[in-house]
């Protein structure tokens, strides 16, 4: 036997807001996470100190389910106890990128509760002195630390780019993306660093119901406004070779929230890769797409792509389907695309939009492994599905009802042992870092 013990786990104590919106935490019940209709008391072994940057967030509408300690049942709290008559509602955490949310902070809808903004909402508690997330880390990278990216250093960058660039319209317009919208992305182009974008396409083919875009739900609001206008392949050129050439291991990349997709842009794209290429080889050029129009992706390859982020929320054709909503195109387009780019040795990752409670079930993870061994792709860039979660698990079980969630962190675990090669991660890489 051996003489260690198991360490005790310790409840994570509950957050709530008053009708104020000041959180606080509530002694006596414990933190609740949910995956669907299962319901998980926190605790010191399933949760992290909130990571840095992470936002706590209040959610109207709705009511909190928590965990009582004293009679060991769950409840839903109707009202604050410390103002009697006064409603009390549910906190979650939208956690830093490089995070998964394991389990969404657990509630109830008051009835006719509208849709909850375009975020993430994890599970998260309060325990020593410190914030609690229910979350796994999944990327290191700094990338897109606030910690450096300091808004003086932005705004000098801006300027410098203002001399270098005066009339690139490109460049106005990530100037936007990272003062008004915080783009981190936007943000690191002005810094000379890691990843920069590259928002070209105003149009897309499909409608996404977590667009952050642009949205046909008249009850969601979008995040941002969508790009306008088409850059020219000068204009995208320009901006590229501004951040190859200032930035070691450097990557560009098409295909952002501040757009539609950009394989509508292919004939701006297609002669802009053209320009960067025969100008450099280095930097990394990368496309975030739906993977839609193969023929299309096909061209862009030769021209220079180095790999493709291709987004799924499922492998599953139906809830693919019920999610992106394709206007013009079916789920057998997106395989081959990915099927196309393996072909000509890209590196090849899935933007893969995680919920808890739908992402965590066995009939996702099967299906997830099935498809990762027919299509040996290079990386999984695990990624929150910012959306309404009882809305996303309401339209996910229309016709089917999916099994009991087996935990985000058992999903991770049991596709790293059924592809060990597979690369996990939340950031585009660059070609540096291909073959590590």
């Amino acid at each position: 036997m051996s003489s260690k013990r198991k360490r005790k786990k310790k409840p994570v104590i509950a957050l709530v807001a008053d009708h104020h919106g000041e959180i606080f935490e509530l002694e006596g019940y414990a933190a609740v996470g949910m995956a669907g209709e299962s319901l998980v008391p926190l605790n010191t072994a399933n949760t992290i100190k909130m990571p840095y940057g992470g936002e706590l967030m209040f959610l109207p509408d709705r009511k909190p389910i928590l965990y009582n300690l004293n009679e060991n049942r769950f409840e839903a709290l109707h009202e604050n106890p410390y103002a009697p008559g006064k409603p009390l509602f549910p906190v979650a955490a939208f956690n830093s990128p490089g995070y998964v949310a394991s389990y969404i902070s657990a509630y109830r809808e008051n009835q006719n509760a509208g849709y909850l903004p375009l975020f993430s909402y994890g599970a998260a508690g309060w325990l020593n002195g410190q914030f609690k997330s229910a979350a796994i880390l999944v990327d290191s990278e700094k990338r897109q630390d606030l910690r450096q990216m300091r808004k003086p250093d932005i705004i000098k960058g801006i300027r410098r780019m203002r001399a270098r660039l005066p009339s690139n319209r490109l460049r106005t317009h990530l100037e936007t993306c990272a003062l008004e919208y915080g783009c981190p992305a936007a943000k690191n182009f002005f810094l000379a660093r890691y990843e920069a974008p590259l928002p070209t396409s105003e149009k897309c083919n499909a409608k996404c119901r977590g667009c952050l875009s642009h949205q046909y739900n008249d009850a969601i609001p979008i995040s941002q406004r969508r790009i306008d206008f088409m850059p020219s392949a000068d204009e995208i050129a320009a901006i590229a070779l501004e951040h190859i050439s200032n930035v070691s291991s450097s990557v560009v990349s098409f295909g952002q929230g501040c757009e539609g997709d950009p394989l509508f842009a292919a004939e701006a794209i297609e002669p802009a890769l053209y320009l960067i290429r025969n100008a450099t080889t280095h930097g990394t050029i990368n496309m975030n797409t739906n993977g839609s129009r193969p023929d299309i992706l096909a061209k862009l390859l030769k021209a220079g792509l180095d790999s493709v982020r291709i987004s799924l929320n499922s492998v599953r054709e139906t809830y693919y389907h019920r999610y992106f909503r394709p206007a013009d195109y079916k789920f057998s387009d997106v395989r081959n695309s990915i099927a196309t780019a393996l072909e000509k040795d890209k590196f090849v990752s899935l933007n893969y939009l995680n919920m808890p409670g739908f992402t965590d079930t066995p009939q996702e993870m099967e299906a997830l492994i099935a498809f990762l061994e027919k299509y040996p792709i290079n990386m999984i860039q695990w990624r929150n599905l910012n959306f309404d979660p009882i809305r996303y698990w309401r339209f996910m079980n229309v016709s089917e009802s999916h099994g009991m969630p087996l935990g985000m962190s058992k999903v991770l675990k049991t596709v790293r042992r059924a592809c060990p090669h597979l690369k996990f991660g939340y950031f585009n890489p660059p070609k540096e870092r291909f073959k590590l």
